[in-house]
């Protein structure tokens, strides 16, 4: 056999396990997506993440009244692993296009560390956050073939923080608001629809209290809470859909 022949050959087989493998097959729920309104629950997982922006050198009075120039950064060390639960009802536009409002709670964690470059110590703070969110979301779905049909989705969250301690050295303002993009796939189960789906979410406003800074009785927490000028908080979120 030559070097063409078995070329050919290879194609030819390709093609037909690809055409093998796109063969129509009897499809569960057939008329799940006809339905004007879903209503189901939603469990996943996430990690939260804060993006800080530093303010550099600083002017520290001690309580003696001498002044020192010190530069503190701060950052997030790690990604814990968090949970969120919700419901969710979905609305159909079209045969390619819905609606989604889903009120979930995300449970998370962040850990900020506080680095004095000046004195080489470190302080720190685990930033326990949950949060009450109402994604609004449009989802764009392909044709379903089989059963499964991916689609691509955008939208808004608003949300609400629970979180956070007068005693931190930072703290996030009660009250933010989302941007996300993502993308998922249905999955078309004999008794139940299932939906993996993967975003990421992006804080579209200044997430920092700065009037936190008036409320530290400790005055040597002030050079840390005053290390950071802007902080946006971000998500990255697995959740399964089932109806």
């Amino acid at each position: 056999m030559n070097i063409k022949t078995f070329i050919i050959l290879s194609i030819a087989t390709v093609i037909s396990t690809t055409a093998n493998s796109q063969e129509r097959v009897v499809q569960n729920r057939p008329y799940a997506d006809l339905r004007p309104f879903h209503l189901g629950i939603a469990i996943g997982t996430h990690v939260q993440d804060l993006e800080l922006m530093n303010v550099g050198p600083q002017i520290i009075i001690d309580k003696d009244g001498n002044s020192s120039k010190q530069l503190i950064s701060t950052d997030q060390s790690r990604w814990d692993m968090g949970f969120n639960v919700g419901v969710y009802g979905e609305f159909r536009i079209n045969e390619f296009l819905q609606m989604r409002i889903a009120p979930t709670m995300y449970f998370g964690s962040r850990h900020i560390v506080f680095h004095n470059n000046s004195t080489a110590t470190e302080e720190f703070q685990d930033m326990k956050t949950v949060y009450i969110g109402t994604p609004i979301d449009l989802i764009f779905a392909a044709p379903r073939f089989n059963n499964h049909r991916p689609y691509i989705l955008g939208g808004l969250v608003p949300a609400i923080n629970l979180s956070g301690k007068d005693k931190d050295y930072i703290k996030l303002k009660r009250y933010d608001t989302f941007a996300e993009i993502g993308l998922g796939c249905d999955f078309y189960l004999p008794f139940f629809k299932v939906r993996p789906e993967l975003k990421f979410m992006y804080s579209l406003m200044n997430s920092l209290d700065k009037n936190h800074i008036n409320k530290i009785e400790d005055k040597s927490m002030l050079p840390y809470a005053n290390s950071i000028s802007e902080a946006h908080s971000k998500m990255i979120v697995l959740t399964f859909y089932f109806e």
